[in-house]
């Protein structure tokens, strides 16, 4: 395991770092850059041919606990796509799964857990996450890339509501009853759950912080399930702190909060502290600027489906989703949700370049 001392390569008020003046991390900051930045969620994922050849078969958690390997499938798709930012190879469960919650990753599946959560007791198998101790294949991968890359290196989290979901319901889910009864039902006990998750992931991102990631994102993938007034009373307190204690850590980082189908959320998911709101498809850029509001950067949201068929298809969604972008600064070109397993590598690389020469979001003059 590495023993560096914790690093700013994302660069703060208090450490500037190496990365500042990158496009990514100026967007995430509304300043100007030389062109609008872009990276894929699930960069790696299926879709590349040399991911698979290097990842195997076996489980994602295996794969993941190798930090030569999980470096590997990490740097793939900078060298392969070109993009502006690496996201850090690994899985939201990673956490729970190191504190011996049960959890694990189901080929074609996701996450399954062998006991779910049910009650109190349930409590006392989520011990605070010791990263040092629990996933120092974590921190030595993140130690390995942030010296080998020449572009930020994002690291990430799971919302609180999105773990939860996966620890309550047992696995995925379409309808979210279980954890939806257990919100409403024990308002007390999903408290308690919520703020031990909100805890481990904190954990979790501090240490890929101290070990040199340059920004992170956090998922809470399925919030958008929820409606506004149940996210406001028993989501966004939890988002709200780690967002703040985040800051208070690490100040000056840039932090994106993501969610899909989170269209009537958005106001409200800027309000819990992130520089950058993720969009996903279903709403468009220039509407979701309006619903995020000022002083807050935009990701997105190129449907990911729109990849899957030609070139003019996928160029003409891609352009699309710039103009709705606006001249405004503070845009990361992103899909609105993962890379399907499907997509032609050869598509990514284009809307890659599509993006670089004719985004217009905050380009001109840098600051």
């Amino acid at each position: 395991m590495s023993t560096a001392a914790p690093r700013a390569p994302g660069g703060s008020a208090d450490a500037p770092g190496r990365f500042d003046d990158t496009p990514f991390i100026r967007a995430c900051r509304g300043q100007s850059v030389p062109h609008v930045p872009v990276w894929f969620m699930r960069q790696a994922g299926r879709s590349l041919p040399e991911y698979r050849a290097a990842r195997g078969a076996g489980s994602i958690l295996d794969a993941i606990a190798q930090p030569e390997l999980v470096a590997e499938l990490t740097r793939q798709p900078v060298d392969r796509y070109g993009t502006d930012a690496a996201i850090f190879f690994s899985d939201i469960v990673v956490p729970a799964a190191a504190v011996g919650f049960g959890v694990d990753v189901a080929p074609g599946t996701g996450p399954v857990v062998a006991e779910p959560f049910r009650s109190a007791a349930d409590l006392a198998r989520l011990r605070p996450l010791e990263p040092e101790v629990d996933t120092p294949y974590v921190i030595e991968a993140v130690d390995l890339l942030s010296r080998s890359l020449d572009v930020p290196l994002i690291g990430f989290a799971g919302g609180p509501f999105t773990v939860a979901s996966y620890l309550v319901e047992g696995g995925p889910s379409k309808n979210f009853t279980r954890v939806k009864s257990l919100m409403q039902s024990d308002p007390g006990l999903w408290h308690d759950l919520v703020e031990r998750l909100t805890d481990m992931a904190l954990a979790s991102l501090r240490s890929q912080l101290d070990a040199g990631v340059a920004a992170v994102q956090v998922f809470d993938s399925w919030a958008g399930i929820l409606s506004p007034r149940h996210y406001a009373e028993l989501v966004l307190p939890a988002t709200t702190r780690l967002f703040a204690d985040l800051e208070a850590s690490h100040p000056g980082t840039p932090t994106i909060l993501f969610g899909v189908g989170t269209g009537e959320l958005l106001g409200l998911m800027s309000t819990a502290g992130p520089s950058v709101v993720g969009i996903d498809w279903r709403v468009p850029l220039d509407e979701a600027r309006r619903r995020v509001g000022a002083g807050v950067a935009v990701q997105g949201n190129l449907d990911p489906a729109m990849c899957l068929g030609s070139w003019k298809v996928a160029a003409a969604e891609t352009r699309e989703v710039l103009d709705r972008a606006g001249t405004t600064p503070g845009h990361v070109f992103n899909l609105g949700h993962g890379v399907l397993p499907e997509t032609d590598p050869g598509i990514l690389e284009q809307v890659v370049a599509l993006v670089h020469a004719e985004g217009r979001a905050g380009v001109g003059t840098l600051q």
